[in-house]
């Protein structure tokens, strides 16, 4: 180990690049390595990384694009739970590189398999496992807690997938127990009628997540206490404030802004849906949209002849997908083309088989729906 991490070309050697070279390694690199490698760059990363990916997408869309390539390495410009994503869902032979690995998520790390596993126990102590629970993991979770899910008839979701699959568990299940983000599981669950005082809120800090036994038997949908830090930033007077100052405007909102703000809110849906709502919305047509900055302001770019506005006021950075800099994805190229794979994402045989069935599950119950 010693004789290769002395191969490692150390990342302060690139810090101190000018940014036109810091650009042109990165192509000179990619250049070399050709059809050996695959960058792939998440919505919200900043422009100056996304001019060098060849996909671009959400999490989910750009692991399952990458496993279709032939790449044997997929540098991957998101956050760590994206990039182990991209480790199950691809190939033996490919190898995973997240360019720095503080670039983490904070909702994914609201939920810990540690914590989860203890509210099952919990659950299963007051009888509420003697009812179905489904345990439902977002997307935007740790490799740990797909499989959890996994092993438990569970399921992962998207902000795509998220209400198909809320109609066929709550079918075939009693309850759900959803995490980590409270909001989407909220908002979705009132697509379904829900009322909210079936819906409780689990706090992994307190005993019963902060419920009665009564009130976790009662209820249908069983909220992890998550939250993502970008979306929960637009309040319910950013959506009054842009209607008053822009007439005519539609307010268009990610599932994982408050229940307030969707609920006031014209539209709400996925990172696709919305560009897609924007993309085929008619010229001329005024937009205020909840969602990260850098996918807004590229939408402001592409659609010149549409008024975009971001909803909030102030800038909504994911301040963990920045972490996530031209100077990391160039000392992660340099080194490939030395030979030496640096950061490496790799998800355990076990964790990987249990997380793919929580995965599979999901491919063939959306399939299905559709």
């Amino acid at each position: 180990m010693a004789e290769v991490l002395e191969q490692v070309r150390p990342v302060e050697d690139f810090l101190v690049m000018p940014d036109a070279e810091i650009a042109e390694s990165i192509e000179a690199a990619r250049a070399e390595l050709g059809g050996r490698v695959i960058i792939l760059g998440h919505h919200y990363q900043r422009d100056d990384v996304i001019k060098h990916a060849d996909l671009t997408g959400d999490s989910y869309q750009l692991s399952v694009m990458a496993s279709q390539t032939d790449a044997e390495f997929i540098v991957f410009c998101g956050v760590h739970f994206m990039a182990e994503s991209a480790d199950i869902l691809g190939k033996p032979s490919q190898h995973v590189i997240l360019p720095d690995m503080g670039a983490g998520c904070s909702m994914a790390d609201m939920a810990t398999i540690e914590q989860v596993e203890d509210a099952w126990e919990q659950l299963a102590e007051i009888g509420v496992l003697e009812q179905r629970v489904a345990p439902i993991t977002y997307m935007n979770s740790s490799a740990a807690i797909k499989a959890f899910c996994g092993r438990n008839e569970g399921v992962v979701c998207t902000s795509s997938n998220a209400v198909p699959l809320f109609d066929i568990y709550l079918k075939q299940f009693d309850k759900m127990f959803f995490f980590p983000d409270q909001h989407l599981g909220r908002n979705t669950g009132a697509k379904f009628g829900i009322p909210l005082e079936k819906m409780v809120l689990w706090n992994p800090h307190q005993e019963l997540g902060g419920n009665t036994e009564e009130d976790l038997l009662e209820a249908k949908l069983i909220l992890w206490r998550g939250h993502c830090s970008v979306h929960g930033r637009f309040k319910p007077w950013h959506v009054d404030k842009v209607r008053t100052e822009i007439p005519g405007i539609k307010v268009l909102v990610h599932p994982e802004c408050t229940r307030e703000v969707v609920e006031m809110s014209d539209l709400d849906g996925s990172t696709s849906f919305i560009i897609k709502t924007v993309e085929n919305s008619p010229t001329g047509s005024k937009w205020a949209i909840g969602t990260e900055v850098n996918l807004v302001s590229r939408l402001q770019q592409r659609f010149p002849d549409k008024e975009i506005h971001l909803l909030a006021p102030d800038l909504c950075m994911c301040a963990t997908m920045y972490r996530i800099a031209p100077q990391n994805l160039a000392w992660a190229m340099d080194n490939l083309v030395n030979g030496v794979i640096v950061n490496e994402i790799a998800v355990d045989k076990e964790t990987k088989h249990y997380a793919n069935v929580a995965l599979e599950r999901m491919i063939s119950l959306t399939e299905k729906k559709n």
